[in-house]
């Protein structure tokens, strides 16, 4: 009998092999390094959505690197590819030393070649289950974004297409041509 094992927030720490990791209920998925095409396309989302936060002051743009803590026991720790967090949401500056304790209200997950469907899947899910407003997924090779909304529907955005964020960034609109540009 083969036992899984599963993983916690304190468990991380003790990781000696260097990387990326997202943990899933319990499950460690390490993240491997990303190609150049994502790391741009990754870029050009922080840029355009940092120009839009830092003129109107509405909140906090993260990258890859944040870990937002989105449950515990079991828990669920996931470190998106670009994040949006409104101000009054954001934990004093003193508690954003670590892990972010809460959903961001847009998540951007940039899909690779190495990405497995039922991951990204599992992702959105719990972006969706812990508050997110507004999850993306981008698909690199088909030149599209998905939205996902809380109602747990997704509307797919191709080149042509604008993408309104509403009331969870207002006045912000994104051209998908410009994040492949």
């Amino acid at each position: 009998m083969t036992t899984t094992r599963h993983y916690t927030i304190d468990d991380l720490a003790a990781i000696e092999e260097p990387g990326r990791y997202d943990l899933i209920r319990g499950e460690l998925l390490k993240m491997p390094p990303a190609g150049g095409d994502h790391s741009e396309i990754g870029v050009n989302l922080i840029y355009l959505l940092w120009g839009h936060v830092r003129r109107d002051e509405v909140g906090r743009v993260y990258g890859p690197d944040a870990g937002f803590l989105l449950a515990r026991d079991p828990d669920v720790l996931l470190s998106p590819d670009a994040a949006f967090v409104r101000n009054d949401r954001l934990p004093p500056s003193g508690g954003r030393q670590g892990f972010l304790p809460l959903a961001p209200d847009v998540a951007v997950e940039i899909v690779s070649p190495s990405d497995r469907a039922s991951a990204v899947d599992a992702k959105v899910a719990e972006y969706l289950r812990a508050g997110t407003q507004l999850v993306l997924v981008v698909q690199p090779e088909l030149r599209s974004i998905a939205v996902w909304t809380p109602d747990q529907r997704a509307r797919v955005y191709r080149e042509a297409d604008e993408i309104d964020f509403g009331d969870v960034l207002p006045g912000f609109r994104l051209r998908v041509s410009d994040v492949f540009a």
